[in-house]
């Protein structure tokens, strides 16, 4: 006789650890999706299908003549499924697309998933913030799967998904006069609604920060970090391509140029993935502009390897603004010129204490615009940086 088992001969155990297996998610590899509500009114509902590997008829979807009948509706033979990955996996009576294999590697790694991610210790944790803009004509979107891979083995993924600043699809590039108020504007909203509520619950313990855009944006979302919440800052290395940071030992000297007082504005110049010449900074601000940098001893666009790296770049920026504000005074607007990694940008921004520090005129460096142009204000206006620059830009 042919072999035949029913759905309901599916013990209440085994439906049981089967839901803790999968977390209440589909096990198509995937699909994901949440089977405990709905997806348009978010009304608790059973969604879930419990799923065959090997079919419980002989003629059925991968049927075996040759499998015992009381492991059809074992734990090792089922998959939680949505109804609509249920019917693509049993459209055709051989499982076409769907051969058993294939169901039982999805089953193994998606069960494999959940444990690892809900057995993390909370302390390992990490929530992934993501923010990328156009930089000139070239915009790169950041993903979760290409950057969680650098927080391991120190660190663990929070969610399954970043916390995503990002701006969708914007035509909008850096030499648009409006391009810095939207993606300032769009970039404090969306830091306030993803990031400031669930700091402000408690939901963010701790967040791993990882940004590709102009300069002057990344050092705005560093100053909306602050320094407050616990927060690791990755850095995109070119050779090989990576976000995880090196487990380096080498050491890496910054220095800081101080200027003289001389009646004209302020400059803070980074000399790092690049090198900034004083002629470049006059020709913005004037020929008595005070000039203040902080730099290397060779200048590249690849030279921030590994974590201390960054903490010590942060050690010589604190450095320089508090000798800033004990020669100018906390009101003086300080001019800033970046030439430096994204990592450090941001960082820059975090270190910033907005009770306490000067007022800041980002600039950017655009080479369609005639050079060095005032991009973004921090704690004051782009007007101020046309009333207190003496030069032609």
């Amino acid at each position: 006789m042919a072999r035949r088992v029913k759905q309901s001969e599916i013990t209440s155990r085994v439906s049981q650890i089967l839901w803790g297996r999968a977390a209440g998610r589909c096990q198509f590899s995937g699909c994901n999706r949440p089977l405990w509500k709905s997806p348009v009114t978010q009304e608790a509902v059973n969604l879930a299908e419990r799923a065959h590997i090997y079919a419980a008829s002989e003629d059925g979807p991968r049927g075996l003549i040759d499998i015992e009948p009381k492991s059809l509706n074992s734990l090792c033979n089922l998959m939680l499924v949505c109804h609509d990955c249920h019917k693509k996996i049993d459209a055709d009576k051989d499982g076409g697309r769907y051969p058993d294999q294939l169901l039982l590697a999805w089953k193994a790694e998606h069960e494999a998933r959940i444990e690892r991610v809900a057995g993390i210790d909370p302390s390992k944790r990490s929530h992934l913030v993501l923010y990328g803009a156009p930089i000139g004509s070239v915009g790169r979107p950041l993903s979760f799967g290409t950057v969680a891979p650098a927080l391991f083995p120190e660190r663990y993924p929070a969610e399954d998904r970043a916390i995503n600043l990002q701006m969708v699809n914007s035509s909008w590039r850096d030499v648009d006069p409006e391009f810095w108020r939207i993606e300032e504007v769009h970039l404090r909203r969306q830091f306030a609604e993803k990031i400031t509520q669930r700091l402000d619950v408690g939901e963010l313990e701790h967040l791993s920060v990882f940004g590709l855009a102009p300069q002057p944006l990344l050092i705005l979302l560093g100053t909306l970090l602050t320094d407050i919440p616990t927060v690791d800052v990755y850095q995109l290395h070119r050779e090989p391509p990576s976000w995880r940071w090196e487990d380096s030992t080498s050491t890496l000297s910054y220095s800081l140029t101080t200027g003289e007082p001389s009646g004209g504005p302020l400059a803070l110049v980074f000399s790092l993935s690049g090198t900034v010449v004083e002629e470049r900074i006059r020709r913005a601000l004037g020929p008595i502009a005070s000039i203040w940098q902080i730099s290397i001893d060779q200048p590249n666009n690849d030279f921030m390897k590994a974590k201390h790296h960054l903490r010590a770049f942060r050690q010589i920026t604190r450095r320089a603004l508090d000798q800033m504000k004990a020669v100018y005074g906390s009101n003086e607007c300080i001019h800033v010129f970046p030439a430096m990694p994204v990592s450090a940008a941001i960082e820059f921004g975090r270190v910033r204490m907005p009770k306490a520090d000067s007022p800041w005129i980002i600039y950017e460096q655009n080479n369609s615009l005639g050079g060095f142009t005032p991009a973004m204000p921090i704690g004051t206006s782009l007007e101020s940086a046309v009333t207190t620059a003496g030069g032609t830009s």
